[in-house]
């Protein structure tokens, strides 16, 4: 428990921030949920009209910090390769 005022309105920062970081990575984890099941389906019409989409959401979430740039980069990467390879 805080004891001081101090730390007690740094538990309402700190509690404010964790929403919003939920609220992101939901977005991030949405994101590849639907681009990978877009790639799954095999409709690589469908799939290339979201990547720009996913492409756009996951750098969003990188630039405020709640992921790391070089994670977002590798993720974006490889989907970028496997929507490239299907047919």
């Amino acid at each position: 428990m805080a004891n001081t005022s101090s730390a007690k309105k740094k538990t309402k920062v700190i509690k404010a921030k964790t929403a919003i970081n939920r609220k992101r990575l939901g977005k991030y984890k949405r994101a590849i949920t639907e681009m990978e099941n877009a790639i799954k389906s095999g409709d690589k019409t469908r799939a290339a009209k979201l990547f720009d989409n996913f492409q756009s959401k996951l750098m969003k979430v990188s630039k405020k910090g709640s992921i790391k740039r070089q994670t977002v980069s590798r993720k974006i990467s490889r989907t970028a390769k496997k929507l490239a390879s299907m047919k």
